[in-house]
C-alpha cells in the first residue's frame, strides 16, 4: 500500500520516518501531477509547497493550532493531508474540494483566504485574542508567499506585529520569487539580498526575530526551524525557499508563470486536452496593442497579472509600457491617477473581484478628480471555478455609485473592441469595462439602433423589453426565442454603456408592457436596480422585474453550473416572463404601433 492511502488525517505524519516522509512527498507530488492535470488547477504553486506541507503538519498540531495560507491556491498539499484526497478528482468542481481553503470542508481550514495578503492580519487577530483569553497551548501560524508581500495590507499587518513580542507568532515566509508572475519591485531585491546571506534584514529591522533562509524542500531542515521558532516564544519569520512546480517538467520549464494555474492537460506532452477559442481576455489584448500603436500616451498597469488580464502581447510589443505593481491594487489605482494628471492615458487591467480593494482609491483619487482613467475588470459575473471569493459579481453594484463613471459591458468580441476604443477615446473622466472569463463566443449583431442602444431582436408585438447587460446577451436572445414561441412579442437591447443609465431605456420601457433586465451580477443594487430608478424618474410605469445573481456567496462549479444555481437559465427566465404577463391586464399606449419608436438599422448608425 502507498503511504499516501495510509493518511487520513495530520497525526499520522508524525508517526512516520524522516526517509517515509520522503517519500511521501513524491507520492504527493506524482498526485498532484495526475490529478491537476485531469481538472485544471493550480499546480505550479502546491508542487512547490509539498515538503513545507509535510513539515508544518509534523512540527504543528492542526486544527489545535491553527495554520493560515496567503494565498490559498498553495493550499492542495494542506487538504490531501488533511483526509480530502477523494475531492480531488473533482477538484473546483461542482461536488469536489474547492481550489482555496474551506471552513464549510474541514475543520483544518480556519478562513477561505484567497485574496493575497490577509493572513499576517488574520494572525495578528488570532495572536490577540490567544493573549486576551489566556491561552498558551496554541500556535498560530501564516505562511506567506513573497509575491503576497508586495501587498501593503501585509506590512500593515507586520508592523502591528512587531509592535507585539509579547504574542508568538510564526510567520512563514515562502520565498520562491514569484507571484503569479516575478515577484517585483524593492522587496523583491532585499529578499534576493537575504538569499545570499547579505544582511540585516528588514524584518530585524522591525524588531521580528528572523531564520533562515533555509531550504523549504528539506523536510528536516525546515522541521528544525519551526521547532525553533516556537521555543523563541515571539513573533518569528521562518525565509523558507522553495522552487515553485518543483518536480514536473512541464512546470519547471514554464518560463511564464511555472505551471500557476494550468488547464487540463497530457501530463505527458503538457499540451491542454483542448484548444481554447478566442477569449474576452485574448479580444481586449490584441485591441490594446492596437490602440497603443495608435496613441503614445497609452500605457497598461497590472498588479501581478500580466498573462491572466491580456497584457502579455502589449507588454512584448511596447515593453516599457506595461507596468507591474504587485499585489498592490491601491497603490496600481492612485499611480494610475497620477500617470494622468501628468499626461497618460492609463489602461488598468485586473480581476473584478480584486477591484473591491481599490474602492476609496478609484472614488477620491480617479474620480473625484475626473481622471481619464480606463479600468479593464477581467472575470466579472460567475468565474465558478476558482468558488465565492472570485466571482466577479460586485462591481457594478459597488461601482455605479462612483459620480463620472462610466461603464460598459460587451456582449461579445466586437462590441470589447469597439467599446474599448470608446473608453480611452473619453477624456471628461474615467471608464470601466467589464467582462467574464472565458471564450467571447460568437458575435451577436444588432439589428437597429435607438438612441445609442443596439436592439438585438425586434418580433411582433410590444409585449416584453429584454434589457441584456454584456455577456448574458446570448441567454436574453434565448429566452426571446422561447417567449415567442408563445405569440408574446419580445424585444431584445444591449445598452452598451450601463452607467449611466441611458435614458432611451424609459422611452422603451414605456411602449412595452413588461420589462425585464438580465445581468451577470449581484440583483442588489445591480443594472436593473438603477434601470428602475430611471423609470420610476421619468414616470414610467411598466413593470420591472430585475434577473441577476441573488445576494449570497456562490459554491465553486463550473460557469454553467453556478448561473443555473442562480436561476439565470433560458427555461426559468422564460417561464417567469410568460407567468408576469398573465398577470398584466392593460397595456401602454402605441404598444401596436411600432412607428412610434424611431430605430436605425445597424448600417445607419
Amino acid at each position: 500500500m502507498a503511504l499516501l492511502e495510509t493518511v487520513r488525517e495530520p497525526a499520522r505524519l508524525r508517526e512516520l520516518t524522516a526517509g517515509e516522509l520522503r517519500d511521501l512527498a513524491e507520492e504527493i507530488r506524482a498526485f498532484l501531477i495526475e490529478r491537476v492535470s485531469a481538472t485544471g488547477g493550480h499546480l505550479g504553486p502546491n508542487l512547490g509547497v509539498v515538503e513545507l506541507t509535510i513539515a508544518l503538519h509534523t512540527v504543528f498540531e492542526s486544527p489545535r493550532d491553527r495554520l493560515l495560507w496567503d494565498t490559498g491556491h498553495q493550499s492542495y498539499v494542506h487538504k490531501i493531508l488533511t483526509g480530502r484526497q477523494a475531492g480531488f478528482d473533482r477538484l473546483r468542481r461542482s461536488g469536489g474540494v474547492s481550489g482555496y481553503p474551506n471552513p464549510e470542508e474541514s475543520e483544518h481550514d480556519l478562513v477561505e483566504n484567497s485574496h493575497a495578503s490577509t493572513a499576517l492580519s488574520y494572525a495578528d487577530g488570532l495572536a490577540r485574542a490567544d493573549a486576551h483569553l489566556g491561552h498558551r497551548d496554541r500556535a498560530t501560524v501564516a505562511i506567506i508567499g513573497d509575491g503576497a508581500m508586495t501587498g501593503g495590507m501585509a506590512w500593515e499587518a507586520l508592523n502591528n506585529i512587531a509592535g507585539g513580542p509579547e504574542r508568538p507568532l510564526v510567520i512563514v515566509l515562502n520565498d520562491n520569487q514569484r507571484s503569479y508572475a516575478p515577484t517585483v519591485g524593492g522587496l523583491a531585491e532585499h529578499l534576493a539580498d537575504l538569499r545570499a546571506g547579505r544582511g540585516p534584514g528588514v524584518f530585524e529591522q522591525l524588531g521580528l526575530g528572523y531564520l533562515g533562509p533555509v531550504d523549504g524542500h528539506d523536510i528536516s531542515a525546515v522541521q528544525d526551524a519551526l521547532r525553533h521558532a516556537v521555543a523563541l516564544g515571539e513573533p518569528v519569520v521562518v525565509h523558507v525557499i522553495t522552487a515553485k512546480g518543483k518536480g514536473f517538467r512541464h512546470t519547471e520549464t514554464n518560463d511564464l508563470d511555472l505551471g500557476h494555474v494550468v488547464k487540463p492537460m497530457d501530463p505527458h506532452t503538457g499540451q491542454a486536452l483542448k484548444a481554447a477559442p478566442p477569449s474576452f481576455t485574448s479580444v481586449f489584448g490584441e485591441k490594446l496593442v492596437e490602440l497603443a500603436g495608435q496613441r503614445d500616451d497609452l500605457v497598461a498597469i497590472t498588479a501581478a497579472m500580466t498573462e491572466p488580464t491580456g497584457l502579455l502581447p502589449l507588454q512584448r510589443r511596447f515593453p516599457h509600457r506595461v507596468i507591474d505593481v504587485g499585489i498592490a491594487e491601491q497603490h496600481a489605482v492612485t499611480m494610475a491617477a497620477g500617470l494622468s494628471m501628468g499626461g497618460v492615458h492609463p489602461v488598468v487591467a485586473i480581476y473584478s473581484t480584486f477591484v473591491n480593494r481599490a474602492l476609496d482609491q478609484l472614488l477620491m483619487d480617479v474620480a473625484l478628480h475626473r481622471r481619464p482613467v480606463t479600468f479593464v475588470l477581467d472575470r466579472s459575473g460567475v468565474t465558478g471555478d476558482d468558488g465565492p471569493s472570485h466571482n466577479g459579481m460586485w462591481d457594478l453594484s459597488v461601482l455605479q455609485v462612483v459620480p463620472g463613471l462610466r461603464i460598459a459591458a460587451p456582449r461579445d468580441g466586437t462590441r470589447l473592441a469597439e467599446l474599448l476604443a470608446e473608453a480611452v477615446a473619453w477624456h471628461e473622466g474615467p471608464t470601466l469595462l467589464r467582462f467574464p472569463k472565458g471564450p467571447a463566443g460568437e458575435d451577436l449583431p444588432a439589428v437597429a439602433t435607438f438612441n445609442g442602444i443596439d436592439v438585438l431582436r425586434r418580433s411582433g408585438r410590444m409585449d416584453v423589453l429584454i434589457i441584456a447587460v454584456g455577456a448574458l446577451a446570448g441567454l436574453a436572445l434565448t429566452v426571446a426565442e422561447g417567449v415567442a414561441a408563445q405569440g408574446i412579442g419580445v424585444t431584445v437591447v444591449d445598452p452598451r454603456w450601463v452607467t449611466p443609465v441611458n435614458t432611451a431605456l424609459a422611452d422603451m420601457a414605456r411602449r412595452h408592457r413588461l420589462a425585464i433586465t438580465v445581468e451577470d451580477n449581484s440583483r442588489a443594487g445591480g443594472v436593473g436596480s438603477a434601470i428602475a430608478q430611471t423609470l420610476r424618474d421619468a414616470d414610467v410605469h411598466t413593470p420591472l422585474r430585475e434577473f441577476g445573481i441573488p445576494r449570497r456567496f456562490l459554491s465553486h462549479g463550473s460557469r454553467t453550473e453556478v448561473l443555473a444555481a442562480c436561476g439565470l437559465t433560458a427555461q426559468n427566465i422564460t417561464r417567469a416572463v410568460v407567468e408576469l404577463l398573465t398577470g398584466i391586464d392593460t397595456a401602454p399606449a402605441g404598444i401596436d404601433d411600432p412607428d412610434t419608436w424611431p430605430v436605425h438599422t445597424a448600417e445607419e448608425r
